[in-house]
């Protein structure tokens, strides 16, 4: 049976004509977007799980609240009452680790899961308590544990967007504390930084973004909304402004999207798929996002590895040029450009033809030989000075491992074979200095494994 889609529910959600509507998406939105930020910090600080700790404990100070209240006489189901038992049971939980950590020979992820399974434990065990009392129904309590957008109301928006500010504040406030904090917390130590008071606030803006958040996501999924989109943002940066940013706007996206499904769709619980919504978009960044994806980094890979092979051929050749002799190769009439053999090329590399002819397709494609005289390779004048420095840098990495790693002369140049392509000019500048005597860029460095015995040892030029 197929299920017919709202589109009159599409309309009137895209026209934003109910005020329950708006305020959900308003609310939600707001939710993703502090979310973000802040769970930007906690990935960088290594405190992801700080947040499942929080949401989990805040169950029996929610119920706690409620079984209070309901004695008392007053309102047992008060939002404001609710969320502020459910603060405070989320700041104990957080004491409760630091002080396991402290005084205690436990790691940090150890506490982190006797806290989390004991005050769990600690809400289910008062839940189970309140359906038996008959001053009050507990009816709705269930709804922290999976969440419940749709009943989210007016006051819930502003209470969220209040939150939203002052968290907001905060990040930029303290941004410069926090990313050293982050990044780096021993210098930060060892500078007087107060690191102890900074990882305080910190976690007080998770417990809080934490306690806001589950009447929307509910306490078992909110970990998901606090780090799924700051993951999600490292996969397409690697500046932390902008980490947060990203972070934010996905948050906020899954947010709403989760809100706008359940609208469509009333009995598809907004908190499950704000959490879905989330994992789809970190699905996306794993496979293609700018920095860290692993289709753009398996396609980095590939580049490197076809701007090695050539680079691998342009050695070769002047390589050849430079033990036989320019008498050892074809001259090309008029211009005094070398033509080699691609034969000697393919031995020299113990390439297959079919590989020597792609890798100098390529070579060609960026100008750095000509094959009109195949099978003879002619290196162009722009290819002869990109081979000198690769040939140049090569022999640098060569003498270092040599004189500094204790290296065999004779096998030194398969260790060397991947470094010429990577070096940067401070590198080359580093390994020039660790040689004996000085190094014009003009000059090259003798072949550490030279063809024969008598050949000179030291420094000399190069084949003009």
């Amino acid at each position: 049976m197929m299920v017919e889609f709202p589109w009159d529910d599409l309309r009137r959600l895209t026209g934003l004509a109910d005020y329950n509507t708006r305020v959900v998406l308003l609310g939600s939105l707001l939710l993703g977007l502090v979310s973000g930020a802040v769970g930007s910090f906690m990935v960088l600080r290594k405190r992801a799980m700080i947040s499942d700790v929080v949401s989990h404990a805040a169950l029996p100070g929610i119920v706690a609240a409620f079984m209070v209240l309901t004695v008392l006489g007053g309102d047992g189901k008060s939002w404001l009452a609710l969320l502020t038992g459910a603060l405070i049971s989320g700041l104990l939980g957080m004491a409760a680790v630091h002080a396991i950590t402290t005084h205690a020979r436990v790691k940090q992820d150890a506490a982190l899961g006797v806290v989390l399974s004991v005050f769990f434990g600690a809400g289910v065990v008062l839940l189970g308590f309140t359906q038996r009392m008959k001053s009050g129904s507990s009816a709705g309590l269930e709804s922290f544990i999976y969440g419940k957008t749709a009943s989210m109301l007016a006051s819930d928006a502003w209470l969220l967007a209040g939150s939203a500010l002052a968290a907001t504040v905060i990040c930029l406030a303290f941004f410069k504390e926090f990313r050293l904090v982050c990044f780096d917390a021993e210098f930060a130590r060892a500078q007087g930084w107060p690191v102890r008071r900074v990882d305080a606030l910190l976690t007080g803006l998770v417990v809080v973004v934490t306690v806001i958040g589950l009447q929307a996501v509910g306490l078992i999924l909110m970990i998901a909304l606090l780090i799924t989109p700051a993951v999600t943002a490292r996969f397409w940066t690697d500046r932390l402004g902008s980490m947060v940013i990203i972070a934010s706007g996905l948050g906020a996206l899954a947010c709403v999207t989760g809100a706008a499904l359940s609208a469509l769709y009333p009995r598809v619980p907004a908190g499950s798929v704000i959490v879905l919504s989330c994992s789809t978009l970190f699905l996306i960044g794993l496979l293609f996002g700018r920095r860290r994806g692993l289709v753009p980094e398996a396609w980095r890979r590939i580049r490197l590895a076809a701007r090695t092979e050539r680079h691998h051929v342009l050695r070769a050749v002047y390589e050849q040029w430079e033990q036989r002799g320019v008498q050892g190769f074809h001259a090309h009439a008029g211009t005094g450009s070398v033509l080699v053999s691609a034969g000697d090329l393919a031995a020299v590399r113990r390439w297959s033809e079919a590989r020597l002819q792609r890798v100098l397709r390529e070579a060609a494609a960026d100008g750095d030989v000509e094959l009109d005289a195949w099978p003879l390779v002619r290196l162009t004048s722009r290819g002869m000075s990109h081979a000198r420095q690769l040939v140049r840098n090569h022999r640098l990495w060569e003498w270092y491992l040599i004189q500094h790693a204790e290296v065999d002369p004779h096998h030194v140049d398969r260790d060397a074979d991947e470094i010429e392509h990577v070096l940067g000019a401070a590198m080359v500048r580093e390994l020039e200095a660790t040689l004996p005597g000085r190094l014009s860029g003009a000059e090259l460095p003798s072949s550490p494994h030279p063809l024969t015995d008598t050949e000179e040892a030291g420094w000399r030029k190069g084949p003009a």
